[in-house]
């Protein structure tokens, strides 16, 4: 299951290095020979996210690596961390985006050429459809860094689309002779700018919430708690929190048994509530057990 989840995972990684590069070149020389400060700014992000997905790629690689002495419950917080260097370069990208935009202001402007507004399509068009491809992946393998990386995409979609306002804008001043359109070019870069700022602060959040250990609350825990209930011999269960380790879960249990067996017969029956969690839900990697003799008196919720 590792193995194929790792794989799928690459490839879609792959597929956006690829579809980056490739998006970023045609963008890069379309902005330069239409003179498009908007469409060059577009480039510019579809060339970070090439840097985005690399990241991805490393983090989808490190957070499959077994557990070892160092790391005994895996590596999965890679993917966390992967999505926190993404949420990084897209602020980087932003920012030099902003700076460059600004300083188009006081440049001799003119309006871009034709060829940049189909660029700018075209770039949506592919965009898109890289966002649903990587976003309906990454929920299916449960990735948080492949989900980062997908609303990248989107993100290049929207500023493609500020980008495709302000060259249509550009060219409409110079058709009509409104001098001051000829600025909305270089002002879509600013607003590509923010929005590319506002994407990273929200990745960096979503994954930074991840990376400390976050625990499942306790609506979304319903199914495991029902799985244990069902194994023969729990009377109770006194606690349990599962802890979101990247795109998998480790869970920690306090059962109760009848304080009458003996000690073989209640590990028995927490070694049936290990593997009936592992076996039943995909996303458990690791489940501890500890069992307590049953007492009638109420506890308290967890």
């Amino acid at each position: 299951m590792g193995d194929d989840r790792l794989a799928k995972a690459q490839f879609g990684a792959w597929v956006g290095i690829v579809g980056n590069l490739a998006l970023a070149g045609v963008k890069l020389a379309i902005g330069l020979a239409a003179k498009s400060q908007a469409l060059i700014a577009d480039s510019v992000h579809s060339a970070s996210d090439v840097v985005g997905s690399v990241a991805v790629l490393i983090g989808l690689r490190a957070a499959e690596r077994p557990p070892d002495a160092d790391h005994p419950y895996g590596h999965g917080k890679a993917e966390s961390i992967a999505a926190i260097i993404v949420s990084v370069l897209l602020a980087i990208v932003g920012f030099e985006i902003a700076m460059s935009s600004l300083k188009a202001f006081f440049a001799p402007l003119e309006a871009p050429g034709l060829l940049a507004v189909w660029a700018a399509i075209g770039s949506m068009i592919v965009k898109e459809w890289m966002f649903r491809y990587k976003y309906k992946l990454g929920k299916k393998l449960n990735s948080q860094s492949l989900i980062a990386n997908a609303w990248e995409h989107r993100s290049d979609v929207y500023s493609s689309f500020a980008a495709l306002v302000g060259i249509g804008g550009a060219i409409a001043g110079e058709w009509l002779g409104v001098a001051w359109m000829l600025y909305l070019d270089p002002a879509a870069g600013i607003f590509v700018s923010a929005l590319v700022l506002k994407m990273a602060y929200s990745i960096m959040m979503e994954s930074i919430h991840s990376t400390l250990d976050h625990v499942l609350h306790e609506e979304d825990t319903q199914k495991l708690r029902q799985a244990i209930e069902q194994v023969e011999g729990v009377l109770r269960i006194d606690s349990l929190r599962a802890r979101e380790h990247g795109h998998y879960q480790i869970v920690d249990v306090k059962i109760s048994v009848d304080p009458s067996i003996t000690v073989l017969a209640g590990h028995q029956i927490g070694k049936r509530v290990k593997h009936t969690l592992l076996e039943t839900f995909a996303e458990v990697r690791d489940v501890f057990v500890h069992v307590n003799p049953y007492d009638p008196a109420p506890r308290q919720k967890p």
